[in-house]
């Protein structure tokens, strides 16, 4: 699961790809420096999806829902070709 420090580190390195300041950014979006910051740093524990979800948008990022397992095996699909193998 990605969690917002995974977020945060996704949007740090973007923004600094881009070669634009966190103040810049922060303006933009229209929250403050300073929790910018502490997204980037994993420092803040919650922050709206419509905050979120402008930030990406800036930076051409977006968020992707997709099934919880993402292709991996599930323990059933393991157990099954284990007992194949015997």
């Amino acid at each position: 699961m990605l969690s917002l420090q995974d977020i945060g580190k996704e949007i740090q390195a973007a923004r600094k790809f881009q070669n634009m300041k966190q103040a810049e950014l922060a303006k933009f979006v229209g929250i403050s420096r300073t929790t910018l910051s502490d997204l980037e740093r994993g420092r803040i524990s919650e922050l709206g999806y419509v905050k979120i979800s402008v930030l990406l948008a800036v930076l051409g990022l977006d968020l992707k829902i997709v099934p919880a397992n993402s292709g991996r095996p599930t323990l059933e699909d393991l157990m099954d070709d284990n007992q194949g193998m015997e």
